[in-house]
């Protein structure tokens, strides 16, 4: 049985409570990633946080449970959390850019990003964190510049809109 973590998705109008944006979040059908995924993924952790992490979208077992980060790579990142005395539950928020498993875990293509960025930012918005770490090379390029090199930058601070900007490998 599919388990559910509160999810999100691309607002019709600005959200103002995390009520609104998982409802407006199940009703999309703004790009075609939906017909093919058992549910969006959107996001899961503490609402306080001043941590966002984003990745770039959900895999095989982020669409199975419906919680983003929660694979391989999910459980490197909670080791990761865990020797920095972080935890995804109570102390980081994590969500991704797209919210709906692409095919095959492919990249996401430009208009599917474009579809679910709005969900994104009213998170941003909700969740009003003072830094935002980008996984990979896609959250990086479209959160941080388009032309974000991840094998030179990584790791780098940048500000935008009193925001801390990083970005870290996958």
């Amino acid at each position: 049985q599919r388990q559910l973590c509160k999810g999100a998705f691309k607002p019709m109008e600005p959200a103002k409570t995390f009520d609104e944006l998982k409802k407006q979040l199940e009703d999309c059908a703004s790009c075609p990633l939906r017909k093919d995924c058992q549910a969006p993924v959107g996001w899961f952790g503490s609402l306080e946080s001043p941590l966002m992490i984003v990745g770039e979208g959900p895999g095989g077992v982020e669409d199975d449970y419906g919680c983003p980060l929660i694979g391989p790579s999910g459980q490197l990142l909670d080791k990761y959390l865990f020797a920095i005395d972080l935890d995804r539950a109570s102390n980081c928020y994590i969500a991704n850019i797209v919210k709906c498993r692409p095919p095959k875990n492919r990249d996401p293509m430009q208009t599917e990003q474009d579809a679910c960025i709005g969900f994104l930012r009213a998170q941003t918005k909700l969740i009003q964190p003072k830094i935002i770490v980008c996984l990979g090379r896609i959250a990086a390029m479209r959160l941080i510049r388009p032309d974000f090199k991840i094998s030179r930058e990584h790791g780098q601070f940048t500000e935008k809109g009193g925001i801390l900007f990083t970005a870290l490998y996958h």
